[in-house]
Order: structure tokens, then sequence, then C-alpha cells
């Protein structure tokens, strides 16, 4: 069994469902310890967070980024084994958090451990930053964090993401970015009464539907080369008692936009609002932003990704901004360059999740390669002081 599957196996069997850390942070903080990183915990509220650092504690900064919380794994009989007891079948290893994202930082834990064993005199600082809050609320995690980074100055350059980025094989695809997310809580008010006699009620759904359906269609912006258009969804509508002779009272309305740079949340609340209200709607509106958009311009860090991966696989990424939000979205307004490289997202929060055992070794690999290009200068490394393979 390689270092990473066994880590890996190490992590699952902790049952760490959002929220809880089930102790997978206490076992990689002595890990680290143990290689000569400072170790240092995070609390905010019920949620762990590690920052363990190694190096001088100056420029340049490299922060490798996970989380060590899972989705519920749901009945267990849906599953083909017990999700929280790993199982490797054919070279694929089965159980939550396999890709989303346990692998990631096992891979992550070991690529560190290889990396300052060989160069324990490398530039600058490697960290490695974990939560359990990342699959949930997402408020005491990484959000919590950088508001503590940034008041305590804490610099980080470039944050490299665990995430699942992968499409098909590992590293064919990984994100440099990703789109704005802003749901949208919406009552619309109208007057109760029966159906027979409209004249004396106000039904709020007819109200509403011509508003839905100028939101709906709307073009809200092209796209660009970086990112897919805006899109407006809705992913609720509820009203009515029940009965089919009563006109509702209210209409509630969840829906959700994901949106480029070129817009940002407070343009596009004013906007919506605006539009209801151009519609003479009576309503009350809740917003939550889970984070606006971000992208990382070509630079080190990209370039590093991307001549680790051609090296390694023989073929350079795919660059790509599709997809959910991740942690990165808190760490770019610190400045940071953000990439996210992880295994293949296809299992992710399904029932049998899954990640093929050698995908785990290239990752590891890849997460040293990285930085070893980043933090290493060409002077300072001595014939043969290559590091060895994580795995």
């Amino acid at each position: 069994m390689s270092n990473v599957l066994d880590l890996t196996c190490e992590l699952i069997r902790r049952r760490s469902v959002t929220p809880d850390d089930a102790g997978c942070q206490a076992l990689i903080a002595d890990r680290l310890r143990a290689a000569g990183f400072g170790i240092e915990q995070l609390p905010f509220g019920d949620v762990r967070n590690l920052w363990a650092t190694h190096g001088s504690g100056g420029a340049p900064v490299l922060m490798l980024l996970g989380h060590t919380d899972v989705v519920p794994a749901g009945p267990r009989e849906d599953w083909q084994t017990d999700p929280f007891e790993p199982v490797v079948r054919d070279g694929v290893l089965y159980g939550r958090g396999a890709a989303d994202m346990k692998g990631s930082v096992a891979a992550m834990v070991c690529a560190l451990e290889a990396f300052v064993a060989a160069y324990p005199d490398h530039d600058g600082t490697v960290a490695l930053l974990l939560t359990s809050d990342e699959e949930g609320e997402a408020i005491h995690g990484v959000r919590s964090v950088a508001e503590c980074f940034r008041a305590t100055a804490q610099r980080v350059d470039y944050c490299l993401v665990g995430e699942p980025s992968s499409s098909r094989t590992v590293g064919d695809t990984v994100k440099v970015g990703r789109r704005g997310s802003l749901s949208g809580a919406l009552t619309v008010h109208g007057v109760q009464g029966h159906v027979a006699y409209p004249d004396k009620a106000d039904n709020p759904i007819h109200r509403f539907a011509p508003a839905l359906l100028e939101l709906s269609q709307r073009q809200w912006d092209a796209g660009s080369a970086d990112f897919p258009p805006t899109r407006f969804q809705v992913s609720n509508i509820a009203a009515g008692t029940g009965a089919n002779n009563v006109i509702p009272g209210a209409l509630e309305v969840q829906f959700n936009l994901r949106f480029s740079t070129a817009w940002t949340s407070a343009a596009l609340r004013a906007e919506i609002e605006s539009v209801l209200q151009r519609h003479g709607l009576r309503f009350d509106l809740r917003w939550h932003v889970s984070g606006e958009p971000f992208l990382t311009a070509p630079g080190a860090l990209r370039d590093a990704v991307r001549d680790e991966l051609l090296d390694r696989l023989g073929q350079a990424p795919e660059e790509s901004t599709v997809g959910g939000t991740s942690d990165g979205r808190f760490i770019a307004p610190l400045g940071a360059e953000v990439v996210e490289l992880g295994p293949v997202n296809a299992s992710i929060h399904k029932v049998d999740e899954c990640v093929r055992v050698d995908a785990l070794d290239v990752l590891a690999d890849c997460y040293a390669g990285i930085a070893r290009r980043l933090l290493v200068t060409a002077e300072a490394v001595a014939p043969g002081s290559e590091p060895s393979s994580p795995t």
C-alpha cells in the first residue's frame, strides 16, 4: 500500500461529516510536526482549522488548501460497502471523501513531507491550511481564517487547492478561477381568496409570472474567454394551501445566479430588485452571497502547474472556471494566485464515491513538483537532490 493510499484510508475511517473533523486534523498535525512544520490551531465556533507552516515565514508563501469534512453518506444500504470503511477494488478506492477530498489531503501531506525532506532550506514558506467547514455553511472555516490572515497581515502568494478538478483523468483539467454565487429567497405577496372570485383576491403567481419570464430569459452577459455567461436559475417555487379552489396569499421562490467577473453581487442584487419593482410586485427578498467571482491571471502558479503536468503527464491541462465554488474564493481576495488541482470529480457527493489509487500517487508527485518549481531556485538544487516520491 502506498503512503498516500494508507493515509487516505485512515482519513476515510474517520466519520468527519461536516462540520465534525473527527480527528483528521490531529492525525495530520502529528505527521507534519514530526516533519518539522510549525502547527497552529485556528478554531472558530465548532469548526476546526489547521495551519501548518515550514520555512522562513517570509515570501513567497505557497499554501496548499483542503478540507477534512465530507457530506453525509446517506443510507448504508445504497452503498456497495460501508462508506466509512475504505475498500480497494480493481485499483479503485471506494469511500466517502475518497475524491472530495481526503484523497487530495493525503496527497498534499505526503507531498509536503517529501518536499521538506529533500529541500529543508527551500525559499520562502510552504504551508497547509485545512478546515472542517467546507461542505456545510462555510462560515467558520476558510472564510474566518482569511479574515484572520487579513487582520494579521499574513500573506499568501500562491494557493493550490485540492478540490476534484479533473474531468476524465487526473490532471486533465485545472480550475484557474470560479464564478460567483448569489442566492435569493423571494416572497411575493398577494391576497388570498376564492378562485371563483378573482376580483376579490390578488394572485401572486400570476403577478410574478412576467417578472420570472424576464429574469429567466435575459442575457445577463455574453460570457468571455474565461467564463461562461451568467445564468439565472429558479430552484424552488411554493404557493397555495393544497386546495384547488384557493388563490394563494403568497408565493415563495428560491433562485440562484452563477455569475462572471462582468458582475458583482451588489450590482446583480440591485438589478433584480429593480426588475421586481418595475413589475409592481409587493415582495420581501433575502440574499445570500456564497462568493464573488475570481480569476487567476497567467503567472507563476499557473505556469508551475501547467509545466509540472506537462512534464509528468505529457499533456498540458485545460484551464477552466466552470463548476461550483470552492474555498479558493476566500483566499483570492488576499491577493493570492489560486489554482485548483485534484482528482476526477465524476463520483463526488454520490453513492460509491471513488478515486483511482494511481491518481492519488500522481497527485502527490505533482504537488511536490509544483512546490519545487515555486520554492527552490535552480542554484540551490544540488545534483541528485530530487525528492523521493511521496508515494
